[in-house]
């Protein structure tokens, strides 16, 4: 399904209809980091692409979605923390909504919202880092309902207060409380009834990933990664099949996995990353090993997944190893740590410390750049919201800026 930018840029004007470039949730359309867009620049001049607009939109960590001509993210003002929509043409403020309050550091002090709203039909989905869940009307902002994951759920969240962005998978949302009730829920997404609670062994804390899709029917699963590694629930029942731990990071445990088939992808910035393979048994779910490798240790930053290939940065060097054997094809300092897109044969790397916002060729042959600038004026924060590619826009989020770069092709 790919659109040209005209067919784009009509569309635009009509909120029903949702462009193939899009990017309606955390990491794109499919929750992959991957873009469907083409017909984007395939290098950069010296000084970078050119600036669209840039707004003033409060402190924080999320990334936009960008969705029938609308640009929606969250915001931190002094303790509360807000959803805000944007024209995607011009960067200006249609409309501000309250969605809950900043949540408790517990450690070194990042406050802030953290999640991307997840848009889905006439409505986006905000979680506050509080816990304080919403359902907003996407045209003006009014709330249809409220739940609060640890109030309604008894959750349990990390150190850095909650930083997921919930799922909405038909009817249902999922989204993950944490704790010994509910260490993920789901809920009908109209209402905010709740479907099932899903109890797993110990209890378990929510950490900062975001729920992914395993299979279909009645071998479907909901996994995401908490404090005592990867699970994966029954998505009908929310009943607790398996876990594996070796790619538990002692910090925090944050990279959405990679989800291919019945084989999952997941590292921690400190230990490294490993591959394993659901089977159906007699007891249940097994999960097994294929390979576990330090040198893929990537976390904040996430891992993209192109033509077989894995493309992420670790606390050095950004990497591509083959998703199947770990083997690892290149690394490169490149612009050091970073956080990672990928659209139109191309990866989006912004660092977190260096200033640095680089276009890399996805190739398995080596490290290729093909253009870079510094952002200006940037914050003292580290720079982790990802960097979102869509309807030929390149969005930085920047704690109190949103910045939007023409990287679509003149025609």
């Amino acid at each position: 399904m790919k659109l040209s930018l005209v067919a784009c840029a009509l569309q635009l004007g009509f909120a029903a209809l949702a462009c193939a470039a899009d990017w309606p949730q955390w990491r794109g359309p499919e929750r992959t980091g991957v873009s469907q867009e083409t017909g984007l620049l395939q290098e950069w001049p010296d000084s970078g692409p050119g600036l669209r607009w840039k707004a003033e939109i409060g402190g924080g960590y999320s990334s936009p979605a960008v969705v029938a001509g609308r640009v929606f993210l969250q915001t931190t003002q002094d303790n509360d923390e807000f959803a805000v929509a944007l024209d995607e043409k011009t960067g200006q403020a249609l409309w501000q909504a309250a969605i809950g309050k900043v949540g408790k550091n517990r450690g070194p002090q990042y406050p802030g919202t953290r999640s991307t709203p997840t848009l889905d039909g006439d409505r986006l989905y905000c979680l506050a880092s509080d816990g304080e869940l919403v359902c907003l009307e996407k045209a003006d902002g009014k709330v249809h309902w409220r739940r609060h994951l640890k109030t309604d759920f008894e959750g349990r969240d990390g150190n850095w207060a909650y930083s997921e962005s919930v799922l909405i998978d038909g009817n249902t949302l999922v989204c993950t409380p944490g704790g010994a009730v509910a260490a993920l829920a789901a809920l009908d997404k109209s209402t905010g009834d709740v479907l099932w609670k899903s109890v797993v062994p110990d209890g378990d804390n929510a950490e900062y990933a975001s729920i992914m899709i395993v299979g279909t029917g009645a071998a479907k699963q909901y996994v995401t990664f908490l404090r005592k590694g990867v699970v994966g629930v029954d998505a009908a029942t929310g009943k607790f099949l398996w876990r594996y731990d070796h790619t538990i990071d002692p910090g925090a445990n944050i990279m959405t996995p990679i989800v291919v088939g019945d084989r999952v992808f997941s590292s921690g910035s400190r230990t490294g990353g490993g591959l394993i393979e659901l089977h159906k048994t007699d007891d249940g779910i097994s999960a097994t090993e294929l390979y576990f490798s330090k040198n893929l240790g990537s976390g904040i930053g996430g891992v993209v997944l192109v033509d077989g290939n894995l493309y992420g940065t670790t606390n050095s060097v950004m990497f591509c190893a083959e998703f199947a054997t770990g083997k690892v094809l290149w690394t490169d300092r490149g612009v050091g740590p970073a956080s990672i897109c990928y659209a139109d044969h191309r990866l989006y790397v912004r660092g977190h410390t260096s200033d640095a916002m680089a276009l890399v060729e996805a190739t398995p042959a080596g490290y290729s750049e093909k253009g870079r600038f510094q952002q200006p004026d940037r914050a003292k924060s580290p720079a982790w919201p990802h960097p979102v590619v869509a309807n030929g826009g390149l969005y930085l989020r920047d704690q109190g800026n949103l910045l939007c770069y023409q990287v679509g092709s003149a025609k």
